[in-house]
């Protein structure tokens, strides 16, 4: 008997010791990272200036005079991923209704099933099927609507709206996800005092269902933001990946993909700016983490 109480003990000890270890490399591996990236992107924010790098919109480091202004960039990066949340956030929250609340056992495994795999398909994936399948219908459209005029250059349809459409699927399987679960997890009192007082069975979902799971919703948004701003493959093949003003059918660049076409060959000023670029990122998944960690404290507090 004390033979496997001490066992007991010394296992309990050992995976104490274990995941304390982890734990301890995760604080570790995010200040290194931290680290790192102020120690690569910090010095170009002294060498050019804040106000040149924030507040300019050309962005031409290999020139004769380099010039680092990423303002375009930033924007492209703020309004494509806004974009995509607007697309694709009612869509994904309806789907999750769908699943949750009136779809049939075999049809939400079905479906739930599809939305697991979208998850798991690689985002290069996504930017080709985009490249080969979005860009045509866009430039098909881009035509249309800009012909006879002699100052649109065509793009051939790699532009903003494609990388909004292909960033609004990409996110649909974190959103559809985190807020079915976030409705299923809704008391069925809730359900039940709402149709007992007269409510239809739509009306009981979307006045006392979805409101009891905003919490839940939210956090989905907040999530499907921080996916969106931070991939690169997929919007590299289909934005057009040049730095123009963010509208509707111009090639765009975003942050990240700035990052991944000039890596390889910057040297200097210019990889110390992609290095800024990939801080600023960092800084932006950092306030998405805040602010998602507020949402997750009310959602407990309420």
């Amino acid at each position: 008997m004390k033979h496997d109480s001490a066992r007991k003990t010394a296992v309990e000890g050992a995976a104490q010791a274990v995941f304390t270890l982890c734990g301890c490399f995760s604080v570790f591996a995010v200040i290194f990272i931290t680290l790192y990236m102020m120690v690569g992107g910090v010095p170009a924010v002294f060498k050019v200036g804040i106000k040149e790098i924030l507040f300019r919109s050309v962005w031409e480091p290999v020139a004769a005079e380099p010039k680092y202004g990423i303002l375009y960039i930033i924007l492209t990066s703020v309004i494509g991923t806004g974009l995509a949340v607007m697309l694709g956030a009612p869509v994904g929250i309806l789907t999750a209704v769908f699943l949750a609340e009136m779809a049939e056992r075999r049809m939400a495994a079905v479906i739930r099933s599809g939305v697991e795999l979208m998850a798991g398909i690689p985002s290069v994936v996504y930017g080709l099927l985009g490249n080969y399948l979005l860009n045509p219908l866009m430039y098909r459209l881009e035509q249309k609507i800009f012909a006879g005029s002699r100052t649109h250059q065509f793009t051939g349809g790699s532009n903003l709206l494609s990388a909004v459409f292909v960033l609004a699927i990409m996110i649909l399987p974190t959103i559809i996800s985190v807020s079915e679960t976030a409705i299923r997890a809704v008391s069925p009192d809730i359900k039940a005092a709402s149709l007992a007082l007269g409510a239809s069975r739509t009306q009981t979902i979307f006045k006392s269902v979805l409101p009891a799971a905003k919490s839940g919703v939210v956090t989905a948004i907040v999530l499907a933001v921080g996916r969106a701003i931070g991939e690169a493959m997929a919007i590299t093949l289909v934005s057009g990946n040049s730095v123009n003003l963010p509208l509707p059918f111009h090639s765009v660049r975003f942050l990240t993909s700035a990052v991944v076409t000039e890596m390889s060959y910057a040297q200097g000023t210019h990889r110390q700016m992609l290095f800024t670029i990939g801080l600023l990122l960092f800084l932006f998944i950092m306030i998405i983490n805040m602010i998602l960690n507020h949402v997750l404290k009310k959602g407990r507090e309420t």
